[in-house]
């Protein structure tokens, strides 16, 4: 099974937070943690480590927080899921690590057909940027609450 971990998706998160705020907006680490329901012990750890990808910026301090260091429409899924999970292939026989090559590359039919799979996965995956799923969630919101008044 393919299947992302929990610090890969608490940082998909925390980037969502932010692209729905105002540009520049900082926003402290706790706010993000308790609205988006991230783990104490994890947080941490997924900052520093978007901040390290350049996804954020971080500013120490009473009056510090983070923001996003790119605009929404320059983050997408692929880029936060490749820095939390590494390089992410459907299988292991597409990996350009040679321990993980396979034998039979050049003349394997599964292989022929996980190539194209990959190509789109990426695809798809990078065409999702977080100033889409920032206006979706706008979106979703203003529908619930439409539902809710009815």
């Amino acid at each position: 099974m393919i299947r992302i971990n929990r610090q890969t998706d608490y940082a998909f998160r925390v980037i969502l937070f932010l692209a729905k705020q105002a540009p520049g907006t900082r926003v402290s680490s706790n706010e993000i943690k308790k609205k988006m329901l991230i783990p104490p012990a994890l947080s941490p750890r997924i900052v520093a480590q978007l901040a390290r990808g350049e996804f954020i910026h971080t500013f120490p301090g009473r009056d510090g927080g983070i923001q996003l260091a790119r605009h929404p429409a320059d983050i997408s899924l692929w880029d936060i899921l490749d820095l939390f999970e590494g390089p992410v292939y459907i299988s292991s026989c597409m990996s350009d690590d040679p321990d993980d090559q396979c034998p039979f590359d050049n003349t394997c039919p599964i292989h022929a057909q996980w190539e194209p799979l990959q190509a789109i996965l990426k695809q798809e995956l990078t065409a999702i940027t977080f100033d889409k799923l920032a206006n979706e969630a706008e979106s979703i919101a203003l529908k619930a609450k439409i539902r809710a008044k009815a």
